[in-house]
């Protein structure tokens, strides 16, 4: 089965009563959407890479960019393939003299280089069987840049 593509609904902090968590919203399609939690610093640099933010000196991801560029290097993809006991799982898909190599990464890292180099986020259809949710569905959701 096909990888299907998602986008980046946004980033968010997800208030539990346990407490509150960063959080990526990928969209599978309309009503339909993955809660990925993540670090507070991937969360920052995800927002940054969605509203084309230029910090003064580079993140992390900005610099894997940086490197990916100067060596002639590009970012094919991010494929989210796996889920296991609540942990996501992916590799970006790297291409380079017209070969693609896959590197193992987390998804928020993945995402914060992928929406940097406009490539597109796959995730796999079992993946999505297992872990989308409605909206109905979601926990209480507040946008990132009011908690900064």
């Amino acid at each position: 089965m096909e990888p299907i593509a998602c986008g980046v609904q946004g980033v968010y902090i997800t208030v539990t009563p346990r407490g509150n968590a960063p959080t990526v919203l990928l969209k599978v399609r309309e009503g339909s959407f993955i809660p990925i939690y993540i670090g507070l610093w991937e969360a920052i640099s995800i927002r940054n890479a969605m509203n084309n933010e230029v910090m003064p000196r580079p993140l992390t991801h900005d610099l894997m960019m940086d490197v990916l560029v100067r060596f002639t290097l590009a970012v094919d993809s991010l494929y989210i393939d796996a889920l296991e006991d609540g942990v996501f799982y992916g590799k970006l898909m790297i291409r380079h003299n017209g070969q693609c190599e896959a590197v193992d990464c987390r998804p928020s890292d993945g995402i914060a280089i992928a929406l940097r180099a406009q490539a597109p986020i796959l995730v796999d259809a079992e993946v999505i069987a297992h872990a989308a949710v409605s909206k109905d569905e979601l926990q209480e959701l507040v946008d990132i840049q009011n908690f900064l």
